[in-house]
Order: C-alpha cells, then sequence, then structure tokens
C-alpha cells in the first residue's frame, strides 16, 4: 500500500506520541474503589517497548501470533503496541467466550502466547487454554492468573526498554481479528497496518476526531468498531482514551470520561432509553420536552445524567438502530449517525453525515470506498483499500466472499437511494419462506418489536409455518416483575397491545401470529448470542423449532415459552 504514508502506520504514531506530548496523558484506568491510573505516553511508550524486549527475547519467528484474552484496559492496548514493535502478530479474543471456542481460536492462530488479563469469568474460559501456553498476567487479572503467570509489571521490572524505532511496513499482516460471526465458528480475519492507516484517513475525513477528544472504552476490543474507533483513533489522534471498570459502575466511568465521541450498540442505547422511561413515563417526557424553555432544560438534565452531555458525535453500529429509537434520541438532541461495516472491511463502510436527514439509512459510503448491489440478489457489494488480506489458512472461504472482480460480498441485501444513501434490508439468508409461499425479511419486524421497554431481544422466525411469529427475551427488570401474577397479566396485555400495533403496519404475509415470550436469557454463555449482541438464528432454531406448530396452534397472541 504505497499510497500510505509511513508516519501514519501504528508504531510511527507511538513514537511520534513518545517525542511529542510525552508528559500528556493518554489513558486512564480504574484501579477499583474509585481510584484510577493515568499513563502518559511516556508512561506507555517505556513499558511497551520493556514487553516488546521480552516477547522478542523468546526467539520466536518473525510474525508469529501472539494473544490477548482480556476486557479493555490499558494493558491491552500497550500489549498490542509491544507485540507489533517485538515483530509479531496480535490475535485479540472477546472476554466472554466459551473455552471451546477459546482453544479454537488459540490452536488455529498457532498462537506462542497469550495475555491473560482482566476477566470476569476466567475459571470457565481457563480450560480452553491449552496445557503449557506461555502467557502473561495483566495487575488487574483474577487472582488465578495472577499466582499462575508472570505478571506484566514484573517483566517491565526486570526487561530493559528495546531501543530505536523498530517499524513494520504498510504490507505486513498486523493482526488477526476473529469474527463473531453468528453461524459457524470464527474465521480469522487478516488486517495489515496499512488497512488500518488508510480506513482511519477516510474515517477522519466524516468523524471530528482529535487530540481534545475523549472516549469510553468499554466495547470489546476485540471487535472492529473499538479496535478502528478507540485504539486505531487513539494512536492518530492522540485523544485520551478512558476505560470502563464493570458493568456496575458504567454510569460513574461515563460521568468520569464525559466523552466527547461515544459508540454504542444498539442494544445499550435501548437499555440507556429504558432507563430514562423508568425514571419518567414516557408520556410526561414527551410533555415535557414539547415546552419551549423547559424541554431545553430537560434535554440537558438527561444528557448530563447519561454523562454525554458534551458528546459531540455520537454513533450505532454493529446491528440494525431501529428509526424509531433514533427520532427518540434526536428529540433529545443527541443526533446518532449509524454506521455499517463488517470485520472484513475494517468497519469502513457506511456513516450517515451529522446534520443531514438520513435516518432510516446508513448513509453513503465514506470517501474511497466503493459499494453497488447484486441485481441477482440484491445484496451488498463493496470495495476500498480496507478490505481484509482474506481469512487465515482459508483460501476456499476467501473466494467464496469476494467477487470475480475483487468486490466484498457483505452477505446483506439492501438498496441505494437516489441520494447515494445505503438502506439495509437484511440478510441474504435470513429470508424465509412462510408456508404460504411468501417470503418474510425478519429484520425490520425485529426493529419494531425491539422497541417494547420488557423487550431485550428478539427473533421473527418461521419458515413453512401460516404466519411468522416473534420470540422476545425479556430483560433483567420485567423477569423480575413477573413473579407477580398481576404484573405479569399486565406484561402480556402490553405485549398484545404492541404485537397489534406492529402488525396494522405490515403486510398481511407479514404479519406475526404470535410472540412468544422467553424468559430464559439469551447468553454468549449458552451460545445463542455473539460477543455483539447478534442473535445466532441457528441457535434460536435449535431451541425451539420443535414448539413452534404447537405455539401457532394456541390462537393466543401472547404466549410464555415455560407453558
Amino acid at each position: 500500500m504505497a499510497n500510505v504514508p509511513s508516519d501514519l502506520l501504528a508504531l510511527q504514531r507511538l513514537y511520534h506520541w513518545e517525542k511529542t506530548a510525552p508528559s500528556k496523558v493518554a489513558l486512564t484506568q480504574p484501579m477499583g474503589a474509585g481510584a484510577v491510573q493515568d499513563f502518559t505516553w511516556a508512561d506507555i511508550g517505556d513499558q511497551v517497548r520493556r514487553m516488546a524486549s521480552h516477547l522478542q527475547s523468546q526467539g520466536w519467528e518473525p510474525g508469529s501470533k501472539v494473544a490477548i484474552l482480556s476486557k479493555n484496559c490499558a494493558w491491552w492496548m500497550m500489549s498490542d503496541l509491544a507485540i507489533w514493535m517485538a515483530g509479531h502478530v496480535s490475535v485479540p479474543l472477546y472476554p466472554t467466550l466459551a473455552p471451546d471456542t477459546v482453544r479454537q481460536i488459540l490452536e488455529h492462530s498457532e498462537s506462542k502466547a497469550c495475555f491473560v488479563g482482566k476477566l470476569d469469568g476466567w475459571e470457565g474460559m481457563k480450560p480452553g487454554v491449552p496445557t503449557g501456553l506461555p502467557c502473561i498476567s495483566y495487575p488487574l487479572s483474577p487472582p488465578d492468573a495472577l499466582k499462575s503467570y508472570e505478571n506484566w509489571d514484573a517483566i517491565c521490572a526486570r526487561c530493559q526498554p528495546m531501543q530505536g524505532h523498530p517499524v513494520r511496513d504498510a504490507d505486513d499482516l498486523a493482526t488477526l481479528i476473529y469474527t463473531s460471526g453468528t453461524t459457524g465458528m470464527p474465521k480469522g480475519v487478516m488486517h495489515s497496518f496499512g488497512n488500518f492507516a488508510w480506513a482511519l484517513d477516510s474515517g477522519l475525513k466524516r468523524i471530528p476526531m482529535s487530540g481534545e477528544d475523549r472516549m469510553l472504552s468499554y466495547l470489546p476490543l476485540a471487535h472492529v468498531v473499538e479496535r478502528m474507533l478507540v485504539e486505531h483513533g487513539w494512536m492518530r489522534t492522540g485523544m485520551h482514551v478512558y476505560f470502563a471498570e464493570s458493568l456496575d459502575t458504567f454510569t460513574d466511568d461515563l460521568q468520569r470520561a464525559r466523552p466527547t465521541i461515544f459508540f454504542s450498540v444498539p442494544r445499550l442505547w435501548v437499555k440507556f432509553q429504558q432507563g430514562i422511561h423508568h425514571k419518567m413515563p414516557p408520556a410526561k417526557l414527551n410533555l415535557l420536552l414539547g415546552i419551549p424553555i423547559l424541554g431545553s432544560i430537560v434535554r440537558k438534565k438527561i444528557l448530563k445524567a447519561l454523562g454525554l452531555d458534551q458528546c459531540k458525535f455520537a454513533a450505532g453500529g454493529a446491528a440494525p438502530m431501529p428509526l424509531a429509537l433514533l427520532q427518540w434520541y434526536s428529540k433529545l438532541g443527541l443526533h446518532i449517525n449509524e454506521g455499517y461495516g463488517m470485520t472484513e472491511n475494517l468497519a469502513l463502510s457506511h456513516i450517515t453525515e451529522p446534520g443531514k436527514n438520513q435516518q432510516g439509512s446508513v448513509g453513503p459510503v465514506y470517501e474511497g470506498v466503493k459499494h453497488r448491489i447484486d441485481p441477482a440478489n440484491g445484496e451488498v457489494q463493496m470495495h476500498s483499500l480496507a478490505l481484509m488480506q482474506g481469512y487465515y489458512k482459508e483460501p476456499e472461504k476467501t473466494r467464496e466472499t469476494f467477487t470475480d472482480d475483487g468486490w466484498l460480498k457483505t452477505g446483506d441485501k439492501g438498496h441505494i437511494d437516489a441520494q447515494g444513501n445505503l438502506h439495509i434490508t437484511g440478510r441474504v439468508k435470513d429470508l424465509f419462506k412462510t408456508g404460504k409461499g411468501k417470503y418474510v425479511a425478519p429484520a425490520p419486524i425485529e426493529d419494531k418489536l425491539v422497541m417494547h421497554e420488557a423487550v431485550e431481544a428478539c427473533v421473527v422466525t418461521g419458515a413453512n409455518l401460516g404466519q411468522p411469529l416473534g420470540l422476545v427475551m425479556l430483560n433483567a427488570e420485567y423477569v423480575e416483575r413477573i413473579a407477580d401474577s398481576a404484573a405479569r397479566s399486565e406484561l402480556e396485555e402490553s405485549l398484545a397491545t404492541h404485537l397489534k400495533n406492529i402488525n396494522a403496519t405490515l403486510d398481511p404475509h407479514e404479519r406475526l401470529q404470535c410472540l412468544v415470550v422467553v424468559t430464559t436469557a439469551w447468553t454468549v454463555e449458552n451460545d445463542v448470542i455473539t460477543p455483539t449482541f447478534k442473535v445466532k438464528r441457528n441457535r434460536i432454531e435449535d431451541l425451539y423449532a420443535k414448539n413452534y406448530e404447537k405455539w401457532e396452534a394456541t390462537g393466543k397472541p401472547v404466549i410464555w415459552q415455560n407453558t
């Protein structure tokens, strides 16, 4: 990638900040009990150089794979840089994976070592780490990992910092990002240093990001969006990144960071909305927002309570954002830009533009990106210089993912409007045919279903049934509430009304026969959702398909899965 200036590559950015802003605080890490640890660029450079010396001393072949299994923290990002400085390739793992998946990724990638960091479920994941694999713990690692493995601080204390400015070429492999796909085992997506640099160059023309900005890092750094927007955005701009400590402290973490740029997945944007509605019923909120002076005060108060009062750019992605949710936030004065992308293109594909009325689409392409629709099946295809080098050790799957002329097949269906905005209408393979021979696209219906305050996640299904049906998983608050029979009856009535209102907007063949209420959580651990909260449709079929005809025959609008 000769068109990418070398000073924009990841390691060169570290050297730039070491030299030009050594005393600037770049990372803020919660240490528990309200305490935090700040890292300046000089601190980061020193620790990265010491860890790089250790990794290089192991004598591994250049380009060896080194894994990172941890929740987001300062040492995660320093590990990535140290791996690169030592001449190797990083392999991030989601911190919520099942042990079999941990083992599959570590073995498939042939990782020589693994950083085992901040984790909530280490005991469950530990059996997936092959016996004898060298591991390194972080200061905030679980006690067992601290006891079993040499610690980051101890290694840094005994190793001298690597000298000079080792560099990696733009075409060098930087990382394997294993997909959190909704079907099959993860595939290792290969991305180069040049891919990242080019993607940042294009992305910054659409997303206003500078050294004065603040971001809160809490979505997994193993995911491509967090990796691009937070880690590589940080290295490019020198902004200040804060880390979240835990779900319990998330509000405090947001208040500490007061992010000026904030990205979240739809499920969490919905949770924020539900939290606000819990304190102020929707009807009352709408009334207050409609009063000129008072409405302005209410908006500021709500955004300040969320920790988003200084947010100048908000974005959502990783799954479709319901239009009603985007409109609700706009009423609050927080305009969420919806992005679209994949691991295979470094999430750099489309995003709506600030200040333009593009809600309902994912906006136009980024600069340097091209898109088209396959006339044969309506599939979205795209091309850019951020496309992956391929799937690691999977040449056949790589070939299947690209067209003959080198465009990426996204697997998503969509259309491009007259203004050049892309509208995603579902997955090519998610369409199903009812017993009446009509095709149903589940995604638009699911966008409507999830807008009920009790619904945490949902799936529309029903291949070969007379009519489709909806499965809805309740959020934790409502699971507790329905222990009371009166509350359960009230919720059932509310869901029946929700179903009726949605069906009124659908074509006859799309209308849902019923809603099936699932009270057992869909989690990463039971393999129903991916680490980015996407529901695995094949697992839903495995778990529930045997009941579809029985549920359809009841004639009830709302059915409880345990009855």
